[in-house]
């Protein structure tokens, strides 16, 4: 296992060269003579498990930096080294940078080196969770709404594209764990369970909708919400899933994550009115109902490179492309409907149901470049 690296930063340097001395075989320990110095670093190296400033600085104080590493790389364990006469304001910074503990110098060898073994705990613990939930979380809703896509393609099949779209947005927008935008995106679609097929189609289309349809679309939101009581710390999700209704109709002043999903929701049932993502941007652009910087971020998300389109027999379509058209059995029998991207697992739907039944060909594909369409 490779050695934590730990950035030490005080402006004065035989500080510094104590600490590399003691410590630099248990640590990587890289040294900086200012918070500037430090935050180049920070810019220009892999993140750090742990960073250790001094309070009293020139031109940037500790509290000032670690506030600003918070900002910039939140896993990094921020700890802070002051005086005696700086208590007063190693409390603000504790409170204003999150820091992890706060040490009073002349710290002893021992005692800053426990520190420094806490913090990289802590940094471990962090680091473990975001991966339980960003990597075994997401994995598991994504496998449950490709398997909801597979069982009922009508209903779960078109909103696929869609989760795709609001994760890319939001990173695009810099949006911290963007992971959280995509999991609002598949568990609002896993609401759609209750709905009968012609209204969650009406819905996504964006077309009217009777009292009683109304109605049960107003207890989509319960249905996830009942999901979400299951898992843990997902309030970055929750807040994505706040309605229009509940920011007085505008969707601008919603939480940026709750901006994305109402703009890719309005994309899509704006696809299939004007038949095309060109026009259905325009359009989505005049209704003047999304904030700017997240219509921006859409339109290039969508707008990227023009994809290859082609028809395709079902040997020869990959993993990796997505489905432009419809798949339809011989007999009529919608099997996956236009928009999902194609997965392992729908892949094999796909060639079981034209062995056994046979399947409507060729089926239009939109093809990655770094794929091949030969058989």
């Amino acid at each position: 296992m490779s050695l934590a690296r730990v950035l030490c930063v005080d402006d004065e340097p035989r500080v510094l060269e104590g600490i590399h001395r003691v410590f630099r075989k248990h640590y990587e320990i890289s040294t900086a003579q200012s918070g500037a110095i430090a935050l180049q670093l920070l810019a220009a190296e892999a993140p750090f498990e742990v960073v250790i400033s001094d309070m009293r600085m020139p031109e940037m104080n500790g509290a000032t930096l670690l506030a600003e590493f918070r900002q910039r790389s939140p896993d990094t364990t921020r700890v802070l080294l002051t005086g005696q006469t700086d208590i007063e304001s190693a409390i603000a910074a504790v409170n204003q940078g999150q820091i992890f503990r706060f040490l009073t110098k002349p710290c002893p060898p021992e005692q800053l080196g426990g520190a420094i073994e806490s913090a990289v705990t802590q940094h471990r613990l962090v680091t473990s969770e975001r991966v339980l939930l960003e990597q075994t979380l997401v994995g598991s809703i994504r496998a449950l709404t490709e398997v909801l896509g597979l069982v009922n393609p009508e209903i779960f099949g078109p909103a696929m594209r869609q989760h795709e779209r609001a994760r890319a947005t939001a990173e695009l927008l810099g949006v911290a764990d963007a992971w959280h935008v995509e999991v609002a995106s598949m568990l609002s679609s896993v609401g759609y369970v209750v709905l009968p097929g012609d209204v969650a189609t009406k819905l996504r289309s964006g077309l009217p909708l009777d009292a009683a349809e109304r109605d049960m679309v107003s207890q989509v939101p319960a249905v996830v919400e009942r999901v979400l009581a299951h898992i843990p710390r997902l309030d970055k999700v929750r807040s994505a899933l706040i309605q229009p209704e509940k920011s007085g109709g505008d969707a601008r002043a919603m939480p940026v994550g709750a901006r994305i999903l109402e703009a890719v929701r309005a994309l899509a049932a704006l696809e299939m009115r004007e038949g095309t993502t060109a026009r259905a941007l325009v359009a989505l652009r005049a209704s003047g109902r999304h904030a700017v910087d997240v219509l921006q971020a859409l339109s290039t998300v969508c707008e990227g490179r023009a994809p290859e389109i082609a028809e395709l027999a079902i040997a020869q379509i990959r993993v990796g492309m997505v489905l432009v058209s419809s798949v339809h059995a011989r007999g009529g029998m919608l099997l996956v409907a236009a928009g999902q991207p194609v997965t392992d697992q729908l892949l094999q739907r796909l060639r079981n149901f034209h062995a056994r039944l046979g399947v409507v060909e060729p089926v239009a594909c939109e093809i990655p470049a770094a794929i091949t369409t030969r058989a």
